[in-house]
């Protein structure tokens, strides 16, 4: 690992005194304390709802703090939205998708600067669209300009537009709030370069919020670790650095020792002979002729670099884009939609989790219990006491972090907002489940009790489709691994003890 050293005598940029955040009875934040200093890659690590998130978007001006104390540059602070944030110098990149849709690149980059271009009420496009393209070109952006719409841009793109919308020339902390995780491997590496950039030549600070524990130990300089909304502990570059770093976070964080168990333990491929899906010679757009048969009790496994193609396969699957050749069938029937995908008994986790997996604006309880509605109707009518019981049932089984069900899903933090797009397909008791980036923005502890369910589900007959860029999960838990590159398959492989990363990264590049 590369030694990226930092003085802790610089200047404090930032400061937070007494902080507490309160979301009605659930305390998110419990009078912390917390220094930036100039030249800091800050990681912020813990489980989902420990704080991390919460600290830096009351810093950057998404939410007002309870109560407590903020001081920047030297001087109080207390912005009143993350505009004048970031017109000061503080940016946050949000876990989740932020961009303005139905408009071009250049809008979303220039949002609320328009009078730079404008004269005499009218807004030169010509020159808005060559500025976003030079900026673009600055950040190493080479598939993207400025006159795209950024309705036709992929999820992992429309994220690096955010991030050229987010940091500037006066840009003096930036937030990088799981970012990573919505990222294809080479916008990875233009954010890496970015940071350390702002923080070796520029003498800035970051503050990295990140589940990925290698992530974390290899860009960052300096570690907080959060627990329950408390700072436990802060780790230094030569801490980070011991043999034993990872165990000593990971029992920072909860308290306890993980078990050992994490993936599947057997290493032998294994399923029902029924089909439970059947994806038949599908074209649409540049994916050509893909089949697959996916069985009961069969975990298959859909990997490959952002771009490859694999998403697309997992729409297509529940019925969300329309095919221009072939067919998925299940139960005999075709699937031609999302809503005959439903009533089929399959479910969808989409990646793109706070626009196709969950609805922010509504509380838990209505997301758990939304593909379920159906079955709960006895009479046409609905009795409240069901859909609290089987929302509640969820919430104690995926141990999500709220006040009760009636909680507003737009208040939790991400992991548990994936919890709860995990939990409305149990509740409704989907056969087959369609996993894309499953564990998205978890914590060790709760990847470690979802990798455990989806064991769970395999046994009892369940069929799961799991699209992952997370080699390690694909490898540890699916029964057959399907590679893709370019929008074709390139590789198809068994499970076994043997398998390695290194023996499918090559299929990938």
């Amino acid at each position: 690992m590369e030694e990226r050293g930092t003085d802790m005598s610089q200047e404090i940029i930032f400061e937070a005194k007494h902080m507490h955040k309160a979301f009605g009875p659930t305390i998110a934040l419990k009078d912390v304390d917390i220094q930036i200093k100039r030249g800091e890659i800050r990681g912020l690590v813990g489980e989902n709802g420990s704080g991390k998130s919460t600290i830096m978007s009351i810093a950057a001006g998404m939410q007002p703090a309870t109560s407590g104390e903020m001081y920047y540059k030297g001087e109080k602070w207390s912005p009143k939205n993350m505009v004048e944030s970031q017109n000061q110098g503080i940016s946050m990149i949000l876990q989740e998708a932020n961009t303005i849709p139905h408009v071009t690149v250049a809008q979303n980059i220039f949002a609320g600067q328009e009078k730079l271009f404008s004269k005499a009420g009218l807004i030169n496009m010509t020159a808005m669209y060559k500025k976003a393209d030079e900026l673009l070109q600055k950040f190493g952006i080479s598939n993207i300009k400025g006159k795209d719409p950024v309705g036709r841009l992929t999820f992992e793109d429309r994220k690096l537009i955010e991030i050229v919308r987010c940091v500037t020339d006066d840009t003096q902390i930036l937030v990088v709030d799981e970012t990573t995780t919505a990222l294809s491997h080479e916008g990875r590496e233009i954010l890496y370069k970015l940071i350390h950039k702002m923080t070796e030549e520029e003498n800035k600070a970051v503050v990295f919020v990140s589940h990925d524990m290698d992530e974390i130990l290899e860009q960052c300089n300096v570690l907080t670790v959060l627990r329950d909304g408390d700072i436990i502990g802060h780790l230094t570059r030569e801490e980070m650095d011991a043999p034993d770093a990872v165990q000593k976070i990971r029992l920072m964080m909860v308290g306890r020792e993980i078990g050992r168990k994490y993936f599947r333990e057997d290493f032998i491929p294994s399923h029902q002979e029924e089909v439970a899906l059947d994806i038949q010679n599908i074209s649409m757009g540049p994916i050509k002729d893909f089949s697959l048969t996916l069985r009961k009790g069969e975990i298959v496994g859909i990997g490959g670099l952002s771009g490859c193609g694999m998403h697309d396969i997992g729409k297509a699957a529940y019925g969300l884009v329309k095919l221009d050749k072939g067919q998925v069938i299940r139960n005999g029937k075709p699937v031609k939609n999302c809503l005959q995908a439903i009533e089929a008994g399959i479910g969808y986790i989409s990646k793109n989790r706070d626009l196709e997996a969950i609805i922010l604006d509504a509380p838990i309880q209505a997301n758990i219990v939304l593909p379920s509605l159906t079955s709960l109707t006895k009479g046409g009518y609905i009795r409240p006491k069901d859909e609290k019981k089987l929302s509640d049932e969820q919430i104690d089984a995926f141990r999500i972090k709220c006040g009760s069900g009636k909680q507003y899903v737009n208040t939790l933090s991400g992991g548990n907002k994936q919890k709860v797009s995990f939990a409305k397909w149990t509740a409704k008791g989907s056969d087959v489940i369609i996993m894309d980036s499953p564990t998205r923005g978890v914590d060790i502890g709760v990847k470690q009790a979802m990798y455990a369910l989806i064991e769970q589900m395999k046994a009892e007959g369940k069929a799961i489709l799991m699209i992952s860029e997370e080699l390690s999960e694909l490898i540890g838990m699916s029964d057959r691994l399907i590679i893709m590159k370019d929008f074709r398959v390139t590789a198809e492989m068994e499970r076994s003890a043997d398998l390695k990363q290194t023996d499918i990264i090559e299929y990938m590049i």
